[in-house]
């Protein structure tokens, strides 16, 4: 059986773990933005990339929470 490889350098586990929150930024911002197309709610250009492009995880997850109850998404900001 394998294991996965530990990296050992401290530059080495800086990258790696920017590496995975970039992944979770990604993937959250994909969930928002399929919630407001799966509700039917429009998403403008501008709107779909402000969420995209945002790094803070947790802002990303208060707009999963807001995706599943606002009429636009418009609202996701307010």
């Amino acid at each position: 059986m394998t294991t996965g490889y530990e990296y050992q350098s401290d530059f080495a586990r800086k990258y790696v773990d920017e590496g995975r929150a970039e992944g979770r930024a990604s993937e959250a911002a994909r969930i928002v933005l399929t919630v407001l197309d799966a509700r039917g709610i429009s998403v403008s250009d501008e709107i779909r990339t402000r969420v995209s492009r945002c790094a803070d995880v947790d802002q990303l997850e208060t707009w999963v929470r807001r995706a599943v109850s606002v009429g636009t998404a418009d609202e996701l900001f307010d």
